[in-house]
């Protein structure tokens, strides 16, 4: 029995071994997704684009722009002569925001006053709209607070100057709001289950296309042995591409493992017999591996967005939250970002674990008597 299931083993990983195109995809695109999505799926918004029509030209104007480049979310992009040029300039894209600083200023600040300062933000996109609005207010209100307490130290008044309230923050397990530590754990289960579901699928699609399916089902393999067989080479390979993506993650992103790295491996692995299932099943509803990929995306789409990888679950409407339930990325993300960033161990995650373990047993299992039937 050993025999005959390493035979089909090695014939398949032969099979992989010359196709370069899986090769490709196998190793390649694991590194390549990585450095996209790791350094481009961020919601940190930096350097905004930033006009400026500076009517006041003195030391205070010049200090209140000083101090919004310093905030290291707005980039002065452009001064213009006239609020005509703000608008063409935000109209085009050129600028994500402007300010216009009226005449007289300065001489309103220094005779204790209060100035008003006109701030426009692009909306067209909410979430750098949102990040621009937020960072000018806090910005405004930090440069009002350096003001008020130099008049204050003027008069003599400086004890006046502590807050009734001070708070204190503490950022736990990503203490410099890293984007890349948030999405690169995430990483490792959106490719696996890539990976594991369309390699599978293709696969056996592959075998029926060119009519050698048949010739697998006449010798002595048992139907579960041709799965296994089928299979085992994808779980090698997926277990490769995930030690692949913790070590580009942590040489290059630099990203921690706070928790166990064996444990990790360990859901990875319930998380793969789920994958695998899915695979298996599409294999047998697809006639062609055309068909095979185009299932697969329809799978794997909804998966990305509904997860949690990407937007946070608890902004999502009532009823997309209940879909979400149904999707097995979703508890592994908490299981990787928990592990990973969080250092927890298993009894934190004992939900998702159990919610995995019920997807594995339920998918594989419907997927392996529905590969029997398609082989009769």
């Amino acid at each position: 029995m050993f025999k005959r299931l390493l035979s089909l083993i090695a014939k398949e990983f032969i099979q992989i071994v010359r196709d370069p195109r899986t090769l490709v995809i196998t190793f390649l695109m694991p590194v390549v997704m990585l450095f996209l999505l790791g350094d481009a799926a961020t919601n940190d918004v930096r350097n905004i684009a930033l006009a400026v029509f500076d009517q006041d030209q003195s030391p205070a104007s010049r200090s209140l722009i000083d101090a919004y480049q310093q905030a290291d979310y707005f980039k002065l992009a452009y001064v213009v002569s006239s609020e005509a040029e703000i608008g063409t300039l935000i109209d085009n894209g050129s600028a994500r925001a402007g300010m216009i600083i009226p005449a007289g200023y300065g001489r309103t600040i220094d005779s204790g006053r209060s100035a008003q300062v006109a701030f426009i933000i692009d909306g067209s996109d909410p979430t750098v709209a949102s990040t621009a609005l937020a960072v000018a207010v806090l910005v405004g209100q930090s440069r009002s607070t350096q003001l008020m307490a130099a008049r204050l130290e003027k008069r003599g008044l400086g004890s006046l100057l502590q807050l009734p309230v001070d708070v204190r923050t503490q950022v736990w397990y990503n203490p410099g709001l890293v984007s890349a530590y948030y999405m690169i754990p995430a990483l490792i289960g959106m490719i696996l289950q890539f990976l594991t579901t369309m390699l599978t699928s293709t696969s056996i699609v592959r075998e029926r296309e060119r009519g050698t399916i048949e010739q697998l089902i006449v010798t002595p393999l048992r139907s579960w042995e041709l799965v296994v067989g089928k299979l085992t080479p994808y779980v090698l390979i997926s277990f490769m591409d995930t030690l692949e993506i913790l070590a580009v993650g942590v040489l290059l992103f630099k990203v921690p493992i706070n928790g166990s790295l064996a444990l990790l491996l360990l859901l990875a692995a319930l998380f793969l017999i789920t994958t695998l299932g899915i695979g298996l099943l599409i294999s047998t509803i697809a006639n062609t591996q055309q068909e095979a990929v185009l299932t697969t995306m329809f799978t794997i789409l909804p998966s990305i967005f509904l997860s949690g990888f990407f937007f946070p679950l608890a902004a999502m409407p009532v009823w997309l939250r209940l879909i979400s339930y149904a999707i097995p990325l979703r508890y592994f993300l908490i299981i990787a970002r928990g592990i990973v960033l969080k250092g927890v161990g298993a009894s934190a995650l004992w939900s998702e674990i159990l919610m995995l373990s019920v997807f594995a047993v339920v998918v594989m299992g419907a997927a392996a008597m529905r590969f029997r039937k398609s082989l009769d």
